[in-house]
């Protein structure tokens, strides 16, 4: 396995999926409700089908958490970390703003992820130690070092009770000391986007695991910084997280803080 190029493996299950979930675009969709956790539609389904049956194939004995099936315990310490289709709100409706994002681990270490925006034809690519890239160039994050200056995304609970209103006082202060904040509705893209310089910072509480595993390698290989909340070490079981350039991450912990 020393010869195996995780890039090529990412790629091939992250274009697959891809297709899969472009034959379905545009489409009017069987939308299912998952109660405090959004919808799902046949072209999730259909995808993290194609992702599993490519995985299982090639590495049997792979443990796995995916979105939309669970978990499955395999033999081998091989964890990959699956979203066959994040941004599914944004697919159902025809926004073209969604991805397909991969992590794999071996046991808690990341190794490498992937994430594909299918309708750009954009793809991130992170091994660890190996740096970041963009469809094979290589990326960084922002030079911008003032939190008035940059440009931030962010997301929000899907629930709409008291969680919603803190997150909300946190963008009303963000959009305030910012030159803007954004919402696109794909936390995967939005970690892409810090990695590649389009964002300089990014935050959300209430995330999955499947939402930045492969993110978080990312950003990290693209020379940014991820955090808790509080500004401590996290990782992609924290439900929390706050991805920056590293040169606005002690402003926007404070703002989050105050």
């Amino acid at each position: 396995m020393a010869r195996l190029s995780w890039e090529k493996v990412l790629q091939d299950l992250c274009f697959g999926a891809g297709d899969v979930l472009m034959r379905y675009f545009g489409r009017r969709h069987q939308i299912e409700e998952k109660p405090g956790a959004g919808i799902v539609t046949e072209a999730d389904k259909a995808a993290e089908s194609h992702i599993l049956k490519q995985i299982f194939k090639k590495f049997p004995e792979s443990s796995i958490i995916t979105e939309e099936t669970g978990e499955y315990d395999g033999a081998s310490p091989l964890l990959w970390v699956v979203d066959p289709l994040d941004g599914t709100s944004n697919y159902a409706h025809g926004f073209p703003w969604f991805c397909v994002s991969i992590g794999i681990y071996e046991g808690k270490n990341p190794l490498a992820g992937g994430i594909y925006h299918p309708v750009l034809k954009e793809f991130y690519f992170a091994e660890k130690g190996k740096g970041s890239y963009l469809n094979g160039k290589r990326i960084s994050v922002s030079a911008c070092n003032q939190l008035s200056r940059a440009l931030l995304g962010t997301g929000f609970y899907y629930s709409k009770k008291k969680q919603l209103a803190q997150e909300i006082k946190i963008f009303q202060k963000m959009n305030e000391v910012s030159q803007a904040v954004r919402r696109p509705g794909s936390a995967a893209l939005d970690l892409a986007s810090v990695a590649c310089g389009r964002f300089d910072g990014f935050w959300e509480r209430g995330l999955s695991s499947w939402d930045v595993a492969a993110g978080i390698l990312i950003v990290e290989e693209a020379g940014g910084k991820i955090s808790n909340y509080a500004g401590g070490t996290t990782d992609m079981f924290s439900r929390e997280i706050v991805a920056s350039n590293k040169k606005v991450h002690k402003e926007l912990i404070k703002v989050i803080a105050n």
